[in-house]
C-alpha cells in the first residue's frame, strides 16, 4: 500500500513569525517522543497557540478534564493507550477537542481507520508546518460553525 508522503518541518516551510491563527487556540500534544513534540511545539507556538505537552493518555485526560482544549495532536500509539482512547473520551464529554493523529508510518489504512473512529485529521511525522497550521485553522472554523458538535455542546 502506498504511504502518505510529506516533508519535515524546516525553516523553509515553517510559518513565518507573522503567521497568526484567527484567534487564540489551546492545543494539546500527546507524545512520548521528544522528536515528535519539539517541532510540533515550535510550529504551534509560531502560530501563537497556547500549547500543553504530555506523554501519556492518563496525563492527557487530566489536562482535558482541567481545561478546554480545541485541538489535540496525539501519537498513534501511547505507552498507556492510543488516540482512540482520547476520541472515545471526547464523545462522552461536553468538551470535544479535535484529535489529529500523528504517525510515523503514514499508511493509508491508518488514515481511513482513524477517520472512521472519529479523528479530525492524520498527519505523518515529520510534517510540513503548513499541515499543522491548516489543521488548526480547519478545527477553529469547524468549531465556530453554528451546527458543529462543539458549538452545540457549548450551548448546552
Amino acid at each position: 500500500m502506498p504511504s502518505l508522503q510529506t516533508q519535515p518541518a524546516t525553516t523553509t516551510n515553517r510559518p513565518n513569525q507573522s503567521t497568526r491563527i484567527p484567534r487564540q487556540v489551546r492545543a494539546l500534544i500527546v507524545s512520548p517522543h521528544m522528536e515528535v513534540r519539539r517541532p510540533l511545539v515550535r510550529t504551534l507556538e509560531a502560530l501563537t497557540a497556547d500549547v500543553t505537552v504530555c506523554s501519556t493518555r492518563v496525563q492527557a485526560e487530566e489536562v482535558l478534564s482541567a481545561q478546554a482544549v480545541e485541538i489535540v495532536f496525539c501519537d498513534e500509539h501511547l505507552p498507556d493507550g492510543s488516540y482512540c482512547d482520547l476520541i472515545h473520551r471526547g464523545h462522552c464529554d461536553h468538551r470535544i477537542p479535535r484529535v489529529v493523529v500523528t504517525t510515523r508510518t503514514g499508511e493509508w489504512e491508518l488514515y481511513f481507520e482513524a477517520m472512521t473512529k472519529g479523528a479530525f485529521d492524520v498527519i505523518r511525522s515529520p510534517w510540513h508546518a503548513t499541515d499543522v497550521e491548516l489543521a488548526v485553522i480547519r478545527a477553529l472554523r469547524e468549531e465556530d460553525q453554528p451546527g458543529s458538535s462543539r458549538a452545540a455542546a457549548a450551548a448546552a
